[in-house]
């Protein structure tokens, strides 16, 4: 197996990963049936990310303005704990979370799309805009992904942060030959 590719992170090893959700794990879009009903698409390969951090043992939490079926649903299906919807103040949210999981924010990544993720991405370790996140996101960040919401740009992340914790060759390795941890 080839040697670990570096990480865009450089030194950080998160111990977490915290990510709005429309714009991020969406790709911005709502869908509303005539009857009400909300439906958004979500990227099978970021749900696959976020399930490699699961196991890894790197905490995944989502902070969204929107409340939303959907993405409790989608969080549940990915074995997301932390979900926290309708929120107006992320960086509050954020700091009680961060209490209650003992974690610090210098070993947190937020990844962010609109200008109500500016004040968590200021907090944390590394604060990363999505490809096709707002200009002052994308200016205010400590990295920007190469894929845009909900297209990539989570898996993306996910990849640095295996990569930083020296696991992602052994990943490769596991998907490659179909063994399960």
């Amino acid at each position: 197996m080839k040697s670990e590719t570096p990480s865009p992170l450089g030194a950080l090893t998160p111990a977490m990963l915290v990510l709005d959700v429309d714009g991020v794990l969406t790709d911005n879009s709502l869908w509303l049936s005539e009857t009400g009903d909300e439906s958004k698409c979500f990227h099978v390969p970021d749900g696959a990310g976020i399930r490699w951090l699961i196991e890894s043992g790197i905490e995944v939490a989502w902070i969204s303005g929107r409340v939303s079926l959907a993405t409790r649903r989608r969080a549940k299906q990915l074995g997301v704990k932390e979900v926290h919807m309708g929120i107006g103040d992320k960086a509050t949210c954020l700091l009680q979370l961060l209490e209650r999981s003992g974690i610090s924010a210098g070993d947190t990544v937020y990844v962010g799309d609109d200008l109500i993720d500016l004040p968590p991405m200021a907090l944390v370790g590394v604060g990363v805009a999505v490809a096709d996140a707002h200009r002052e996101v994308r200016e205010n960040a400590d990295l920007v992904t190469t894929a845009r919401g909900g297209r990539g740009a989570v898996r993306e992340v996910c990849e640095w942060i295996l990569m930083a914790h020296g696991v992602w060759s052994e990943r490769v390795g596991r998907e490659m030959t179909g063994d399960t941890p």
